[in-house]
């Protein structure tokens, strides 16, 4: 999913990546939790506070990967980081926006049956990333006023449905599309 969005935004999109804590990563958990303690390890010997910074939460793990595809140290390139947005869950601007799935990134497409798979959520969650379960609160709030939302826009709908029907046979809606109504 990362190298999309890194096209994308050299192409000169503005992206937005919500619930990213929900994003796969191939192999076993304890097999990328390897890996990642091995990335930890990595600092500088002489100032800690010009040393990779290595992030814990979910969203600034995914950022750093589209970060390593970009090149940043370019115009070009720190012009298409500003028009990346990361988030873990889905703040509230965006609960109300369309979202839109990359199927190029869909687990079904890129692992075979049955391999193992952990979510970056959890891995950050094991290495320290401690708003995992803030974030599934207020994700489960989300998803409940959504469904309250869809269940009312399905009720307008169908009495929208009822109404247009009941219209149709009346004089005045005859005389309506006849005049191109």
């Amino acid at each position: 999913m990362a190298s999309v969005v890194a096209k994308e935004l050299l192409n000169g999109q503005k992206v937005v990546v919500v619930r990213c804590e929900q994003l796969n990563v191939s192999g076993e958990l304890f097999r990328n939790k390897l890996k990642y303690h091995d990335y930890l390890r990595k600092k500088t010997s002489f100032n800690r506070l010009r040393g990779p910074f290595h992030f814990r939460a979910p969203s600034r793990i995914f950022y750093k990967a589209v970060k390593g595809m970009i090149p940043h140290k370019t115009a070009r390139g720190e012009a298409a980081l500003e028009r990346l947005k990361v988030f873990d869950g889905i703040p509230a601007p965006y609960d109300r926006k369309k979202r839109v799935v990359v199927p190029q990134a869909l687990r079904i497409f890129r692992l075979k049956g049955g391999r193992k798979y952990t979510t970056i959520g959890k891995l950050s969650a094991s290495f320290g990333w401690k708003y995992e379960p803030v974030v599934e609160k207020l994700e489960n709030k989300r998803k409940a006023r959504s469904h309250e939302y869809y269940v009312a826009k399905k009720a307008a709908a169908k009495k929208l449905a009822a109404a247009k029907a009941s219209v149709v046979d009346t004089e005045a809606a005859k005389k309506l599309a006849t005049l191109g109504y």
